[in-house]
């Protein structure tokens, strides 16, 4: 028998139909919503993500100026046996056509001037061939290449985060990885810098210290790579003063050196110590030279046997003593110079307790100003 409806049970059944749809409607609507907010979120961190990263990125050059100007002293186990000198680099306009930045750069080494421009690389700030330098600032350009500009090959523009977890690895042996590895409040005559440490092992510690709106690090401190031994220095550096406008250009001074002189020899096996008396080296007089032989604990080196050889500023053989003995590691010589100028002072270490070292050339040469 079949069931009637009423027309208030139809009512009722169709009411409820409509709201199950309206609810279901609103349930996609819901939906949609929450997946539009989701994903602009989402987008939204993605921004931030980046603009944060850009934010945090450094680069060889980052900063650079026009008309601001910066000065380092540097170390370099391979220009002039790591005796230091001090190079002013100054930001003087960037060439928009070649994209490089035109940098007149001063180098004072031991009393002497040296002036040429660099032409630096937009990318990576890159001294490229085309700096119109003379010949004697060639040694200071690739002294540059392998100190301030070192971190170029890690960092070109754009850069890499200054909180990444690397930065890749060290072109050598066994390379070891570069990467931030924390912060550090750091001195130097320019100021106080608040930096970044870039830092690899290789026996010990090498730490590099950028400030993040500086387009150089303001100080690094890295090693030679020794097997044995107190690893020589290889390069170091340190921001000695920076400025806007264009840096007074240096004059050549006369600088009288001032005994002792101490010089490590390139393989890091000795420091060599050159004294004399009287201090002041004068033409015509008899001066005492003094010769203290250390290894690389700065121990004193036992039954060792060395050769010196004088030059003037151009060369030209003055005095050559061979077979000169330090049996306890010191050793002395007088000498007379005839005439006044720049000598030098080739201390070249033979033998250490018998043992030759002509697989190996140990020596040190010393520049002094006769008056």
């Amino acid at each position: 028998m079949e069931k009637t409806i009423t027309f208030k049970e139809f009512s009722r059944i169709f009411y409820t139909m409509r709201v199950s749809k309206r609810n279901s409607e609103r349930k996609i609507i819901a939906f949609f919503l929450i997946f539009i907010l989701g994903m602009t979120a989402l987008q939204t961190n993605q921004f931030i993500g980046k603009a944060n990263a850009q934010s945090d990125a450094w680069y060889v050059g980052n900063g650079a100026k026009p008309d601001t100007y910066y000065t380092y002293e540097i170390k370099r186990a391979d220009t002039n046996q790591g005796q230091p000198f001090m190079m002013t680099l100054y930001f003087d306009e960037y060439n928009a056509t070649g994209k490089y930045w035109e940098v007149p750069t001063y180098v004072v080494d031991q009393g002497n001037v040296y002036n040429g421009t660099f032409h630096l690389s937009e990318l990576d700030l890159t001294a490229l061939g085309s700096s119109p330098i003379p010949p004697e600032m060639e040694k200071y350009r690739g002294a540059y290449a392998s100190t301030l500009d070192w971190l170029a090959a890690y960092v070109p523009k754009p850069g890499q985060s200054l909180s990444s977890a690397s930065w890749g690895k060290i072109g050598s042996i066994g390379g070891s990885e570069i990467k931030p590895s924390g912060t550090a409040k750091i001195t130097t005559p320019a100021g106080t810098f608040d930096t970044n440490i870039i830092r690899y092992y290789k026996g010990i510690n090498n730490n590099i210290y950028v400030s993040k709106d500086l387009p150089w690090p303001v100080k690094a401190e890295t090693y030679a790579d020794v097997t044995t031994g107190k690893p020589p220095i290889q390069y170091a550096f340190e921001l000695n003063t920076m400025g806007t406008g264009q840096p007074p250009t240096p004059e050549t001074q006369i600088e009288l050196p001032t005994p002792p002189l101490t010089i490590l020899t390139p393989r890091g096996t000795f420091n060599i110590q050159l004294l004399w008396d009287p201090v002041e080296i004068k033409a015509g007089q008899n001066t005492t030279f003094g010769i203290i032989l250390q290894d690389d604990r700065d121990n004193l080196v036992q039954r060792a046997t060395y050769e010196i050889k004088i030059t003037d500023e151009n060369g030209e053989v003055l005095e050559e003593l061979k077979n000169q003995r330090a049996s306890e590691g010191t050793g002395q010589f007088v000498y007379n110079f005839e005439i006044p100028g720049v000598k030098r002072i080739q201390v070249t270490v033979t033998t250490v307790e018998s043992a030759s070292l002509d697989m190996f050339v140990e020596s040190a040469t010393f520049d002094l100003v006769v008056t």
